[in-house]
């Protein structure tokens, strides 16, 4: 196993003046059906270490995910989950659709109180801070202002409170697909919580796709025909 990631990072950034970081992280971009999500954390210059386990969640079990949760909700100086739903991924587009997720989340941070005065994301990419051309990304634009965005490669990896936000949001869409499973269960959501798994792609053959997918995608298994009939009936 890699070495655990620790706060090195967000420590640095938090020396050089931010009062409160938030650091974030995203699940389900990849996923055939359900949101994606967006989780946050937000410590600061007095924020001990990170408890014991926490890796980015791709590394972990389910198991370790459900322990870990519960102590970093209690550890965080406050923590939020957004989502964005497969019909917002339809009409807007992923990356927008991550905006508007990440956009929810920080409008919950402010709701408890929570000022960060910098974010600290996962990737190269900043998703965050709304272009200057909205017209070309549709997503709207939820806050008024979005505190400074910094990027970090693989930070879920090196960065301790990055890596706590994606067990937050990890342990959080699986709830969703848990409950999205119960009413459709032909497409083991349970165990793929809507990547495209075998019996997941079998299912939307047999089956085609539900109002949880994302129907603008080229679905596995499905013919174009049937995406367009489907979004045409929920128009």
């Amino acid at each position: 196993m890699s070495a655990a990631p620790t706060l090195r990072v967000e420590r640095s950034l938090l020396r050089g003046g931010v009062l409160q970081l938030a650091c974030s992280d995203e699940v389900g971009r990849g996923a055939l059906c359900g949101p994606v999500t967006i989780g946050m954390v937000v410590i600061d210059s007095g924020t001990r270490s990170a408890p014991q386990g926490v890796r980015d969640s791709k590394l972990l079990t389910p198991e370790a995910r459900q322990r870990l949760a519960p102590k970093i909700r209690r550890w965080a100086g406050a923590w939020a989950v957004g989502h964005a739903s497969a019909a917002e991924i339809d009409e807007y587009g992923v990356v927008p659709a991550l905006r508007l997720a990440g956009h929810r989340a920080l409008a919950q941070l402010a709701e408890q109180g929570a000022a960060p005065g910098m974010v600290l994301l996962d990737g190269n990419h900043d998703y965050l801070t709304s272009p200057d051309q909205d017209v070309l990304f549709g997503a709207p634009t939820l806050l008024d202002a979005i505190p400074p965005v910094v990027t970090r490669i693989k930070a879920d990896l090196t960065c301790a409170a990055v890596a706590a936000a994606s067990i937050l949001a990890k342990t959080t869409r699986d709830a969703l697909m848990l409950e999205l499973d119960a009413e459709h269960p032909d497409y083991g959501w349970r165990e793929n919580k809507g990547y495209a798994a075998p019996a997941h792609i079998d299912a939307l053959g047999r089956f085609g796709p539900t109002p949880h997918h994302r129907r603008s995608w080229s679905l596995p298994g499905v013919a174009a025909e049937a995406v367009t009939a489907g979004l045409a009936s929920d128009a």
